[in-house]
């Protein structure tokens, strides 16, 4: 029974040095660039060890998208969640995404390749299951509240989604220091227009 368990261990760690050195190759450099031979040098573990946890390339990738995924939901939940006020916790979690995907290695792994690699489709399936959802809820709420007027929440947390996305993406080429403050602001006046009279 003990030996299961460090099997077990033993598993988990060789699939998390994996992730992070797939995570660390590919961030740095783009998945396209990246090999398997350098991934699993990298980690020091063997082929048939990465293909044990992982099918393909792709596979790992997934992996480490959903982590990056997960990492940002994190920091967007933890903004939102210090506030009390349903409409100060929507514009900190929107604050706090813009400035999480401000991070050239998130930009590079969750809105550059993720699509790319991932295709559309199952790109976008990740991010509903990873943020959409809570923005939806986040939305709803507030139409309950009566602080957004009634209205159906899915176009506009789709419409929200994508423009952040779009406004990450734009940081991400952007060369002034100041650009995320600045669309952090303009996000806000967005979101200020959409408030019931």
């Amino acid at each position: 029974m003990a030996e299961q368990g460090m099997r077990a261990r033993q598993r988990e760690h060789t699939r998390g040095r994996l992730v992070a050195e797939g995570r660390r190759l590919f961030a740095a450099h783009g998945y396209a660039a990246v090999g398997l031979a350098e991934i699993v040098r990298s980690a020091e573990v063997t082929k048939g060890a990465l293909y044990h946890h992982f099918t393909d390339k792709a596979d790992l990738f997934r992996a480490v998208l959903e982590e990056v995924q997960q990492e940002v939901g994190r920091r967007v939940a933890d903004a939102a969640d210090a506030h009390d006020d349903p409409w100060a916790r929507l514009t900190a979690g929107c604050r706090a995404f813009l400035a999480a995907t401000a991070d050239p290695d998130v930009q590079r792994v969750m809105l550059v390749d993720g699509p790319a690699v991932l295709g559309w489709s199952a790109w976008r399936a990740m991010d509903e299951a990873a943020s959409v959802r809570h923005l939806d809820d986040a939305l709803a709420d507030l139409v309950d509240r009566g602080v957004l007027s009634p209205q159906p929440v899915a176009p506009l947390s789709h419409l929200l989604s994508g423009a952040m996305n779009e406004a990450a993406l734009w940081l991400a080429s952007s060369r002034d220091p100041e650009d995320l403050a600045r669309t952090q602001t303009a996000l806000e006046r967005l979101l200020d227009g959409l408030r019931a009279d």
